[in-house]
């Protein structure tokens, strides 16, 4: 039997390890050995993220680091086994440290095993290959007699079982609605009291919640301070009084928080599928679409408006002409993105351009408004992925390989089946995960966050790459490098204006050193003239894009080999 036969399990498929490590050489040593077992391997660098990644990547064992900076190993142990949907993973620590107290303390706190470096590759493989190897025998057996649907501390329903509730009304056409909550301001509440303490709070407020909800609701977490409620029966009329229930349920409670009382704000944004919703992708980006807008309302309360569509006939038509079958007018242009150290890797930002029918040709900020608004959007996105998959399945072949930064709208990529489409047209086209970055606007990632998140878990298996582009370092912008699973940052082009100010020279040096510490790769767009680029290079900068390299142009025949900037 081979040794990726063996990690096969039971079920038959991959075990999954997920490796918390400051450590970027001995993350890369453990994950190179769990790799070439078969094993399905991520690293996560920043303590910070260690849940997110979790909740994410759903490991079958958690590879410990005892000693890490602000924090410790047992520490996140702890928290680990705060979760009930992983108070049974196995949590294996790999260390230095030969202090027996210090292996104690790592088991009480709830460490499955305690294995020294330098371990030898075999010794690794085998300790982990047990350790899941049981983990998933008590799985199964868990399973077999029966998993509640419902979170054991929260009282709440899991994130599938509601996801699953949701389609089937949308399918029924059963009258309701959804309404997202986001209580208190996390970044500063974990800032403050550390992450555990955060998330037993948000525990409790799902406590509050569940008692809350009556026979009409049911409801889910989906983030750190995120909530999805689901409501039966009840029409657009009857919404907004049932949000400001549940508003002044949560609001007017009195929390506990490090023997600390705590009111939280909640904020509660809600869509009624009379609107005549699709799937329930759109639900819940009508619903984030209402949050945001709740955030700036006294009430904090707000209902989902579509969008009026203020294009001209003319520019929809031709857009649609585009869009058909065999339509005409649409195409790719490419810009090269350059990295300022020299080196020959072929990388291009994918712009979509539009013939228009005077002969003039149309930028995608002429009519992606338009697209959006006249719900064209996912159509739109879904022709630049297909041809951007195409041209990347034609390099591949021509042994020319080349990285596509892509755009697509986070409405497009929350859509039910969008991700299950996009796996399945990487594997049809054999096309390499990374070798694809899917690039998404901070503005539009900021409103539809909880939609970003669930695309990922399922495409980053797959080895997908995502870009957060025309980033500034504000407190969404910081949020999201915390919640998303992120390969590059792209700045603003603000940072690209010369002179720039002083204010934001800062900033925009703050950003990228906290982006490094992240292990992101920064690329610096829109630079039109030397001293723009020669600013972005003193600051860190990784790559560098715009006009002072080459306009974008439908050929990928750049040089970058000889590039030099």
């Amino acid at each position: 039997m081979s040794t990726a036969t063996m990690t096969a399990g039971a079920n038959n498929s991959p075990y999954r390890v997920l490796i918390v490590e400051d450590d970027r050489s001995q993350a890369l040593f453990a994950e190179a050995i769990l790799r070439g077992a078969g094993m399905q391997v991520e690293v996560v660098a920043i303590p910070e993220r260690m849940m997110e990644a979790l909740e994410r990547f759903v490991p079958d064992l958690v590879l410990m680091d005892l000693h890490m900076p602000g924090t410790s190993g047992t520490t996140l142990t702890a928290q680990i086994r705060e979760h009930t949907q992983f108070s049974h993973t196995p949590v294996v620590f790999l260390t230095g440290d030969q202090d027996p107290e210090r292996e104690l303390e790592a088991l009480e706190k709830g460490g499955d095993d305690f294995i020294l470096k330098p371990v030898r590759p075999r010794h690794l493989i085998a300790a982990v290959q047990n350790r899941i190897r049981r983990a998933r025998v008590l799985h199964d057996s868990l399973h077999n007699n029966g998993i509640s649907d419902r979170n054991a501390v929260t009282g709440l329903h899991t994130r599938q079982a509601l996801m699953q509730a949701l389609a089937t009304q949308l399918l029924n056409r059963s009258p309701g609605g959804a309404l997202l909550m986001e209580l208190g301001n996390p970044v500063a509440l974990r800032n403050r009291y550390g992450y555990a303490a955060l998330d037993g709070l948000f525990n409790a407020a799902g406590q509050q919640l569940c008692g809350l909800l009556g026979q009409s609701a049911i409801a889910a977490r989906l983030s750190d301070n995120g909530f999805l409620v689901v409501v039966r029966e009840l029409g657009a009329g009857t919404l907004e009084g049932f949000a400001r229930r549940l508003r002044d349920g949560i609001g007017y409670h009195a929390f506990q928080i490090d023997d600390d009382p705590l009111r939280l704000r909640c904020t509660i944004g809600y869509a009624s599928f009379e609107h005549g919703f699709q799937d329930a992708g759109a639900v819940l980006a009508a619903a984030e679409d209402a949050t945001r807008e709740a955030h700036a309302l006294p009430a904090g309360v707000a209902g989902y408006v579509p969008p009026e569509t203020s294009a001209s006939d003319g520019l929809l038509q031709e857009l649609r002409d585009a869009l058909a079958p065999g339509g005409q007018g649409l195409y790719l242009a490419f810009q090269p993105v350059v990295a300022v150290a020299g080196g020959d890797e072929a990388q291009f930002q994918v712009l979509v351009r539009m013939h228009g029918a005077d002969g003039s040709v149309r930028k995608a900020a002429d009519f992606l408004a338009a697209a959006q608004a006249a719900g064209l959007l996912a159509q739109l996105d879904r022709w630049v992925m297909e041809r951007a998959l195409a041209l990347l399945q034609q390099r591949r072949a021509e042994s020319r390989p080349v990285r596509l930064y892509v755009s697509q709208a986070p409405r497009t990529l929350g859509q039910d089946n969008y991700a299950d489409w996009l796996q399945q047209a990487l594997a049809r086209a054999g096309v390499d995960g990374p070798s694809l970055v899917i690039d998404i606007r901070q503005e539009d990632a900021v409103v539809h966050t909880v939609l970003l998140q669930q695309f990922c878990e399922q495409l980053v298996p797959a080895g997908v790459q995502f870009c957060l582009s025309q980033f500034r370092s504000n407190e969404d912008g910081n949020q999201l490098l915390q919640m998303l699973p992120l390969g590059y940052l792209r700045l603003s082009s603000d940072f690209a204006q010369q002179p720039l100010p002083a204010a934001l020279h800062d900033e925009m040096r703050v950003a990228i050193e906290r982006a490094h510490r992240l292990g992101l790769q920064v690329i610096g767009q829109a630079v039109e003239d030397p001293q723009a680029a020669a600013a972005l290079w003193v600051a860190g900068i990784d790559y560098i894009q715009g006009n002072l390299v080459q306009r974008p142009e439908q050929a990928l025949d750049f040089d970058f080999q000889s590039a030099a900037l």
